[in-house]
């Protein structure tokens, strides 16, 4: 066995490392974080006495209405529900004028308005489940 068809291989990749010809490539490969990208969220809905069920609904309209006026990307929400009844939403504005924006939108306070009768918005990390190094949810949708 001709002992250069092992040597040549490893020493073509000794000489790509050492010249950063590999760390080049793989900085080349690695995504460029624009102003103008999504932002995604993490939101828990804590329901008021007796109104989990108008939270499920209000919850599964939620990313339509926001779409409806332009602020979120095509990307599904993800909705599911702690133990205690808390629905949490994983969804995507367009970016962080879309969120600012969303603030001086009527249609937007008044579906605020919708959330605030039915639920208290609280801290992802007051969900007990989120202590968990993998946090378990039930699905809602």
């Amino acid at each position: 066995m001709n002992l250069k068809w092992l040597v040549l291989p490893f020493l073509a990749l000794a000489v790509s490392v050492a010249s950063g010809g590999l760390a080049k490539s793989t900085q080349e490969q690695a995504p460029v974080r624009s102003q103008d990208m999504g932002r995604i969220v993490i939101v828990g809905y804590k329901p008021k006495p007796g109104k989990a069920e108008a939270l499920r609904s209000l919850a599964s309209t939620h990313i339509q209405r926001l779409r409806a006026e332009g602020l979120v990307t095509p990307r599904e929400a993800i909705i599911m529900e702690a133990s205690d009844g808390t629905i949490i939403e994983v969804f995507e504005w367009k970016s962080k004028e879309a969120i600012e924006s969303a603030h001086k939108n009527l249609a937007v306070q008044a579906l605020w308005k919708e959330f605030g009768d039915v639920c208290d918005y609280v801290p992802v990390a007051s969900i007990a489940e989120s202590k968990q190094l993998f946090a378990e949810f039930a699905p809602v949708r």
